[in-house]
């Protein structure tokens, strides 16, 4: 679920307490590893872009959504930011 090094160390600083993707990667209570240390999925769910808070935005290590959405763009260069997209959101806390 979490694969690049920069959020890998947003979660051990505990920065960052959920990752959305364009696919479910997992179940609750599923076990996530990261350089030995456990965190357990304690929710997923689904949301469109449009939905999401600074809030949502803190959970994924990010100061605000604008900085969210300019990281996420900047990864897949070209990609439109479509408010109606749905990802699913993976919330992990460390066990």
């Amino acid at each position: 679920m979490v694969t690049m090094q920069e959020d890998v160390e947003k979660v051990l600083a505990g920065k960052k307490t959920s990752t959305r993707r364009n696919g479910r990667y997992a179940d609750i209570g599923e076990i996530m590893e990261l350089e030995g240390k456990k965190y357990e999925v304690t929710a997923i769910y689904s949301q469109s872009l449009g939905e999401m808070t600074d809030e949502d935005a803190k959970s994924e290590g990010y100061e605000n959504m604008e900085s969210y959405k300019n990281h996420i763009l900047s990864l897949h260069r070209g990609m439109p930011w479509v408010p109606t997209m749905k990802v699913w959101v993976h919330e992990f806390k460390e066990v």
